[in-house]
């Protein structure tokens, strides 16, 4: 039977029953409608948001587990949200891409009418349509973007890299943004060295920040925060990190970024915090944090969560790296139909930097 709109597939590895191995299976390939495009997959990086999506929970500690299917999320879902891939289809009201363009996709897609999504805060928007998480993502041979303002030209950039720009990358540059203004020899502190935390080093350097300090529980970890340009790292296994991250900054530091967010490190990047200093938590690890009332106004702390970040965070981070200021950091290529391999090695806490998965033909 010839193919049709109605009888075209895609290929996905899926997430069909939670904390199993992804199926892969065909799933109805999307016909671009409106403003939205049709991309064809080329590669697709692997973020520890995608093994919280496939166990199926958050740990919330005390307050117990919080279900994937709260968020109203539904299976089977083909993970994956750092996507570079060709225009393969437009749709009617699409305009400023053509077939074939090579784009990096923002993933994190509102409404799309709400005043958030208006102001470009996507992110931020209450009606979430994410790609892999709410609708199908990256480990997938196609997937559609809600709109071209989404695509962002990585021009002569390595796509792999480019790839994880879209969530490792926007992450930490919108996470830095929120301790921002710091003066460049003021200690800056990363908790986690993972992907995440390599991208945070190699940003900060461009913005030309001169003291990072970076903890991890990974010896491997911290040499690879050492050689990223970190200044000073710390055994995240220390009985008082907090004591251990004051002694490796000289004093207090007033600006902490925890790429882990777990319930020990929490405690220990509170209690390090300088008097009027910023913790600013992204990770997913799960947990809580029980807090001293008094303490937060006497010592003036914010604690602020980051989600991610705006299209606009994602083309600024680009335009960095295009000026040539960005140092890359490790990026390991995987065939597609590796996809179960590398989620169990990130699961394993085995990857230094990040895993892409590429397509046969990239």
């Amino acid at each position: 039977m010839p193919e049709t709109a109605t009888t075209r597939t895609m290929r996905a590895w899926a997430v069909t029953e939670s904390g199993q191995p992804l199926s892969e299976i065909d799933l109805p390939r999307p016909e671009p409608q409106g403003t939205e495009v049709l991309i064809e997959v080329t590669h697709c990086g692997v973020c520890h948001s995608d093994l919280h999506i496939w166990d199926g929970y958050y740990d919330l500690g005390s307050a117990g587990r919080f279900d994937i299917m709260q968020r109203g999320i539904t299976l089977p879902l083909a993970l994956g949200h750092e996507i570079v891939g060709r225009v393969a289809a437009l749709g009617p009201d699409a305009q400023g891409v053509a077939i074939g363009d090579v784009r990096i996709v923002y993933p994190w897609v509102g409404c799309g009418t709400c005043a958030r999504c208006a102001a470009g805060e996507d992110n931020l928007c209450t009606r979430q349509r994410s790609l892999g998480i709410y609708q199908h993502g990256g480990f997938a041979t196609h997937v559609i973007a809600a709109h071209p303002r989404h695509l962002i030209d990585p021009g002569t950039l390595d796509p792999a890299l480019a790839a994880t720009y879209a969530c490792s990358g926007i992450t930490v540059f919108a996470a830095i943004r929120k301790i921002m203004p710091i003066a460049p020899d003021e200690p800056v502190v990363l908790i986690g060295a993972g992907g995440l935390g390599l991208s945070a080093i190699a940003v900060l350097r461009a913005l030309g920040h001169r003291s990072i300090v970076s903890v991890d529980t990974s010896a491997a970890k911290r040499a690879a925060a050492s050689a990223a340009g970190a200044t000073a790292v710390v055994d995240g296994t220390e009985d008082r990190l907090d004591r251990a991250i004051i002694a490796a900054c000289g004093g207090q530091p007033g600006a902490i970024i925890d790429l882990v967010n777990g319930s020990g490190t929490a405690r220990a990047a509170h209690a390090a915090l300088a008097k009027g200093g910023k913790l600013v938590m992204v990770g997913l690890f799960g947990g809580e944090l029980t807090l001293p009332l008094p303490f937060m106004p006497i010592r003036a702390l914010t604690i602020q969560g980051s989600y991610v970040g705006s299209p606009r965070d994602l083309q600024d981070l680009v335009d960095l790296a295009q000026g040539g200021g960005l140092p890359a950091l490790p990026v390991e290529t995987l065939p597609r139909n590796q996809t179960n391999a590398a989620l169990t090695r990130l699961k394993n806490g085995e990857v230094t930097g990040r895993l892409v998965l590429i397509a046969d033909e990239a």
